[in-house]
């Protein structure tokens, strides 16, 4: 840019010499450098334009922009009001055609020399191929509020999940719990731990349920990895999740309601020796399913005290804290969620707002029925929830 600038002003200064008494040659030197600045000005101002339009685009498709695009944004930014002074000026020195004055035009073209080396380089350095990428999902598991319930066997459950992730040489971690006492929350709340503690570069969380559907899974596991699959084929498709994941230091993968031993493998989890950066943590119903997977380490989340049980139940059904008859009804009704925080939110959830009168005939209803629970099937079973459903 100096050395730009020098031989302008050279220019400039040698035609001043050689033709003092023929302003034209200075107009000539000055009208040139009006228009490089202004062709390059107003270059900048379009390619500006045009990549503002790609990075609106790129946020609307949930990307992420690269540094050095927005650092370049901000420095086209600033040029162009920094210059548009001197536009302006530009434009009252045409005011003077007839009678311009050389010393104006001389120290505007000085400044506009010094400004041109600056769009220009702005300008070389516009060519991006891509102004942004695709953003990590997390797992939208992990986004929303998971509603965790602090009570002392969820507490004590998390703390002894944690720890044991922490633990060295501990790579397989199983939580066993009857149905609806609240595993899918703790999983969860155990990821968000994981993640905002970045323990690990990637936390992934699915579902296995009674009948798991491999080929779900596996595109739910890809997903989190920006990676296509080129087959339909589960094998292959386990082989290029297990390539892929291998390439990852420090993975947690959070494998929520097994039913019973399953071979990781299938669906292309590479784990314990084949992968010492790779930690599975499991929730099931059954002990023996921990057992089974040879976990190293087995945490039991049990059910909700009296007292927890029935403050949860009071905050849920939306009742005050008092020792009315409503209250008293509420909390046999209560009773009969067994302790179970699933149980719990759908009964009271469904009474809530109801009248003494609703309230007395739904706790006849439980205790008129048989087999509200059934620990092999729901926890709360499907008898229990229905009753919720229609007081």
């Amino acid at each position: 840019m100096v050395e730009y600038v020098a031989l302008l002003l050279s220019k400039l200064w040698q035609t001043r010499q050689r033709n003092t008494h023929h302003p034209i040659s200075v107009t000539f030197s000055y009208e040139k450098i009006v228009e490089d600045f202004t062709n390059q000005r107003n270059a900048l101002e379009l390619r500006k334009q045009r990549v503002d339009t790609d990075v609106d685009e790129a946020k609307r498709q949930n990307k992420i922009i690269y540094d050095d695009v927005d650092n370049w944004l901000k420095r086209a930014e600033k040029e162009l009001i920094e210059t548009q002074n001197l536009k302006d000026e530009i434009d009252r020195v045409k005011c003077f055609k007839w009678c311009p004055k050389w010393g104006w035009r001389y120290s505007l073209s000085k400044k506009l020399a010094e400004e041109i080396p600056n769009i220009s380089k702005l300008l070389e350095t516009s060519n991006f191929a891509q102004v942004g990428y695709r953003r990590p999902l997390q797992g939208i598991e992990f986004i929303t509020s998971t509603d965790f319930m602090d009570s002392e066997s969820s507490k004590s459950a998390l703390n002894q999940i944690m720890e044991a992730i922490n633990a060295k040489g501990v790579n397989m971690i199983g939580l066993h719990g009857m149905p609806g006492v609240g595993k899918t929350t703790l999983a969860q709340e155990v990821g968000k731990h994981a993640r905002e503690q970045k323990l690990f570069d990637k936390v992934v969380i699915f579902t296995m349920s009674q009948n798991p559907d491999i080929n779900k899974i596996q595109r739910k596991v890809a997903a989190m990895f920006d990676l296509k699959f080129r087959t339909d084929i589960e094998d292959t498709r386990a082989e290029e999740l297990w390539v892929r994941l291998k390439a990852e230091k420090d993975i947690l993968i959070i494998v929520d309601d097994l039913w019973e031993e399953f071979k990781l493998e299938r669906i292309g989890i590479p784990f314990g020796d084949k992968h010492k950066g790779c930690k599975i943590f499991l929730t099931t119903r059954h002990q023996q399913v921990c057992t089974k997977m040879n976990c190293q380490k087995e945490v039991q989340l049990g059910i909700l005290s009296e007292d927890e049980a029935w403050v949860l139940f009071r905050d849920q059904a939306g009742l005050e804290d008092d020792c009315s008859i409503l209250n008293e009804v509420a909390k046999e009704v209560a009773g009969e969620c067994k302790g179970l925080p699933l149980a719990i939110v759908t009964v009271a959830k469904a009474l809530k707002g109801g009248s003494l009168d609703e309230w007395r005939d739904a706790n006849q209803r439980f205790k008129d029925s048989t087999h509200l629970y059934d620990e092999e099937v729901f926890g709360v079973s499907s008898n229990l929830l229905s009753l919720a459903t229609i007081i």
